[in-house]
C-alpha cells in the first residue's frame, strides 16, 4: 500500500518487481491476539499460517519474531484471487489439527473482499465471528464485541471457533531484538498447498484514470459567479 505499483503484462494482475511486501495490518492484529490469549492461559501454541510463494516465508518470521512458537509455509507459486480457492486450501491443513481459537485479520488490504475467514469456518464446521473488536474466552466459551453502523454487537460462542479482527481489538508489539533472533532458529515448516483453479477469475485490471488538474478561477467574492458557471457547466454537480 505504500508504493505505486503497476499492472503487469497480461493486463489482469500486479507487477511484482520491486515490490517489498509485509504483514497486513488486520493479520499483525490477529497475531497479537493470539499471543496475548496464550499469554492469559498460561498454556498453548500460537502458529502462523501463509499461502504463497517462498517470499511469505519473511512475513512468517515477522510473526515468529513477536512470538509465535512455529510458521507453516502453505507452498503455491500463484493463490489467485478467488478467496474460496484460498479458503479450501487453509481448511484443508487447519482440519487436520484440533484448533481452539483460528485468528485471521478482518480482510487483506489488496483485495478487500472479508470473506476468507468466515469462508474456513464454514468449510471446517466452525461457528464465526467477524471483525471483533473486544474478547473475552474463558472456561471453552468466549464473548466478542462488533462494531456495526451506528452501535455495536455482542456475540457469544463456544470452542472451537473463527474469528476475525478488527481495529480495535489490540495494538501489535514490536518485535525485540532478540525476538527477532530467535525466530532465526524457531520451526517454519514448508509443504505443498491444496489450490484449486477456484470459481472467480479476475479477466481485467486497469487503474483509474489520472485526476485531472486543479484550477484557480479568482479570489475573493468576485470569483463566485465563475465558480457557480463552472459548477453548473462542466462539473454537472449544481
Amino acid at each position: 500500500m505504500d508504493v505505486k505499483f503497476k499492472i503487469a503484462a497480461d493486463g489482469k494482475s500486479i507487477d511484482e518487481t520491486g515490490l517489498k511486501f509485509d504483514v497486513n495490518d488486520f493479520d499483525l492484529w490477529a497475531v497479537e491476539a493470539a499471543l496475548q490469549l496464550k499469554e492469559k492461559t498460561g498454556d498453548g501454541e500460537v502458529v502462523v499460517y501463509s499461502l504463497g510463494p517462498d517470499a511469505v516465508q519473511e512475513q512468517i518470521r515477522k510473526a515468529l519474531s513477536m512470538g509465535a512458537d512455529r510458521g507453516v509455509q502453505l507452498k503455491a507459486d500463484r493463490v489467485g484471487g478467488d478467496p474460496l480457492s484460498i479458503a479450501r486450501a487453509l481448511a484443508a491443513e487447519l482440519k487436520a489439527t484440533p484448533w481452539d481459537v483460528i485468528f485471521f485479520g478482518k480482510t487483506a488490504i489488496d483485495s478487500a473482499d472479508q470473506s476468507v475467514g468466515p469462508m474456513v469456518a464454514e468449510l471446517l464446521g466452525l461457528p464465526c465471528v467477524s471483525a471483533i473488536s473486544s474478547l473475552e474466552i474463558a472456561n471453552g466459551r468466549g464473548t466478542a464485541k462488533r462494531e456495526l453502523e451506528s452501535a455495536s454487537e455482542i456475540v457469544e460462542f463456544p470452542l472451537p471457533v473463527v474469528l476475525t479482527v478488527d481495529e480495535g481489538l489490540n495494538k501489535e508489539r514490536l518485535p525485540s531484538l532478540k525476538g527477532i533472533m530467535a525466530a532465526k532458529k524457531k520451526p517454519l515448516e514448508s509443504k505443498p498447498a491444496q489450490v484449486d483453479g477456484g470459481t472467480v477469475t479476475v479477466v481485467k485490471m486497469e487503474l483509474p484514470p489520472e485526476r485531472a488538474a486543479g484550477r484557480i478561477i479568482g479570489e475573493g467574492a468576485a470569483a463566485v459567479p465563475e465558480l457557480i458557471r463552472l459548477l453548473q457547466t462542466e462539473a454537472k454537480v449544481l
